[in-house]
């Protein structure tokens, strides 16, 4: 049955019939499942204020538009369900399988969480007793990282996996997904600063993805800490401390001195046994996830993973996410070889052919052939997405304006590792300026600047970042010869705040009306070869020469867009005449001049941007 005529086209009508698309699907994708064609659904689009070509990818928003116009229930399927179909067609399923003789106790997954500033990576530090504040630029986490250390609880040695996740705002899609492979969170409040906006932000990561929570008050040996401040501020957010009747471990800490760490590590473990059951199959397939990724100059793409089930060995065909091959070493934080990981067990994976991106899933699978497979469709999918994502709505009644102007800023991002690039992204596309502008990264990548990224600015107006990473000596050579601009960054909050600013700029520039002054027509004279000449006073501020002005007759304004051009005092020429004094006044070839005329000098003020 046809749908009725939009624009002239006929197309199958669905009845409320269920379409699944998946992400960043095209209307060409669409036409082939409804039976339609691609051209038809392509007008059909255009008539409801889209203009899109039949294999770009779509965005959600617009394949449902459409779908509703034309009656089916298009449902996007989103990337998990989207990668658990695609494992299904290779027999393959992520999640715990097997006997649950097979199953054995694994180690607690902490993530640490809080307020920037509130001590989460000297902390760290102090469990690991090793200097990684030093290493960081500005003492703010700039990528995240997995570690497992061993404490004793009641004579017997209990190994805690620990997540250090970035500690700036911009990276809340970071600790969201952090959250996502987390059993505990550890919430960092500095004892002398109180709840702060990201304590609340940590807090709300936490309660939605239902893991219990251990509260480390630091700072204690500061001058000024109020432990039981704390406490009391936490109450308001659900977290009631045991010593005040709730079930919430507090303990006092200090990262400096190292005071309560092992009372921390005690209530981790407590909390773990208390309130979970963290078992994990040994034996089956190795699954997990990415927990960063970063291009090693001497062994190529590392990934850092976390096994969550079964046994990961050297000799394992991995596939995680777009990238895919062969483990040939694992490595432990320390660079220390192993021979296997176990669940829990963060591990560094070298053998991949590019860099995956952090949270991504991995798994092993039998043969390389299939790993490849796979991680050709999850590239395919993520590139749709991407595309999807990246394309500027445009409605038809600025299709014109768009189509004639396209101001847009084109970025380049290189970094040192993936979760990096990622989260500086997601930062970067959360930037809101105006309308009239778009922010669009058309590659993102793991490693140093090379030739063939300054290849890709050259073909565009393009910006190039680089996130703790260099120019290679050609592309520096390059990048200076044709004038691309190679911006280099260390802290995070330098490169957000400068591309804002270079939206900022890209915008149209908005003017406003600034009175300059005001002068009544006393008489009016001719003047051979020149034209009428308005004798007048200057009632208020100041008439200059060469300003633009407006004649106002009874309230009216008989002429706009007119130019002082003559400005006389006497005989004399002068640039401008303050309130008060007497003046001539030419307007140019403008000769329609009364006795009580207005005239109202003005210019137009560029407004500056907020």
């Amino acid at each position: 049955m046809a749908a009725p005529s939009m624009g002239g086209v006929s197309l199958p009508r669905g009845n409320g019939q269920t379409v699944r698309l998946p992400r960043g699907a095209s209307l060409t994708d669409l036409a082939e499942r409804i039976g339609a064609q691609p051209a038809a659904l392509v007008t059909a689009l255009f008539h409801l204020g889209e203009m899109v070509t039949a294999t770009q990818s779509v965005n959600d928003e617009t394949l449902q538009l459409l779908g509703a116009e034309i009656g089916w229930d298009i449902q996007v399927v989103s990337p998990e369900d989207e990668d658990r179909e695609l494992l299904e067609t290779f027999d393959l399923t992520f999640g715990d399988e097997g006997d649950q003789e097979d199953w054995a106790a694994r180690p607690p997954v902490v993530t640490v969480m809080g307020h920037v500033d509130h001590g989460k990576t000297k902390l760290l530090d102090a469990i690991r007793n090793t200097n990684v504040v030093a290493r960081e630029a500005g003492g703010i986490t700039q990528h995240i990282g997995a570690y497992q250390i061993v404490t004793e609880l009641e004579g017997e040695e209990r190994p805690i996996t620990f997540i250090d996740t970035p500690g700036h705002e911009s990276f809340t899609a970071m600790r969201a997904r952090g959250a996502k492979v987390t059993d505990i969170v550890v919430l960092v409040v500095a004892a002398d600063d109180g709840v702060m906006p990201q304590t609340v932000e940590a807090l709300n990561h936490a309660q939605a993805a239902d893991v219990p929570i251990v509260v480390a008050v630091n700072k204690i040996d500061k001058e000024g800490a109020n432990p039981a401040k704390i406490r009391q501020q936490l109450t308001e957010y659900g977290l009631v401390a045991e010593e005040y009747g709730g079930d919430t471990m507090f303990v006092d800490v200090s990262a400096t001195t190292r005071q309560g760490i092992e009372d921390l590590l005690t209530a981790i473990l407590l909390t773990a046994d208390a309130s979970l059951d963290l078992r994990a199959n040994t034996e089956q397939d190795p699954q997990g996830v990415v927990i960063e990724g970063k291009l090693d100059k001497g062994r190529g793409p590392v990934a850092t993973v976390l096994v969550q089930r079964g046994t990961l060995r050297q000799g394992d065909s991995i596939v995680a996410g777009d990238a895919y091959g062969r483990v040939r070493s694992l490595l432990d934080e320390h660079g220390n070889k192993l021979k296997e990981a176990l669940p829990a067990r963060p591990v560094q994976v070298v053998g991949l052919t590019s860099v995956p991106r952090a949270g991504d899933t991995f798994l092993v699978v039998e043969e390389d052939r299939v790993a490849r497979q796979i991680a050709d469709r999850r590239q395919a999918r993520i590139r749709n997405a991407q595309n999807a994502q990246m394309r500027k709505r445009i409605s038809l009644e600025d299709l014109d304006a768009a189509l004639k102007e396209n101001r847009q800023l084109n970025l380049i991002i290189k970094g040192d590792n993936s979760g990096t690039v990622e989260a500086l992204e997601d930062a970067l596309m959360k930037i809101e300026v105006s309308d009239d502008v778009s922010l669009r990264v058309i590659h993102r990548g793991v490693g140093s600047i090379t030739k063939s990224d300054i290849d890709l600015a050259l073909a565009d107006d393009v910006i190039v970042l680089g996130f703790n990473v260099r120019a290679e000596g050609q592309a520096t050579e390059l990048a200076n010869r044709e004038g691309i601009d190679v911006r280099y960054y260390s802290v995070i909050y330098q490169a957000i705040e400068e591309i804002e600013a270079a939206l900022k700029g890209m915008l149209r520039p908005e003017y406003e009306e600034v009175g300059l002054g005001t002068a009544e027509v006393r008489e009016v004279f001719r003047v051979p070869r020149i034209g009428n000449v308005a004798g007048s006073i200057v009632r208020s501020g100041t008439i200059t020469r060469n300003s633009k002005a407006r004649l106002v007759r009874d309230g009216v304004v008989v002429a706009d867009n007119l130019t002082i051009e003559s400005l006389r005092r006497f005989k004399d020429d002068v640039t401008e005449v303050r309130e008060g004094y007497e003046c001539g006044i030419g307007l140019g070839s403008f000769n329609d001049i009364k006795v009580e005329d207005l005239v109202e000098t003005f210019e137009m003020r560029e407004k500056p941007r907020e």
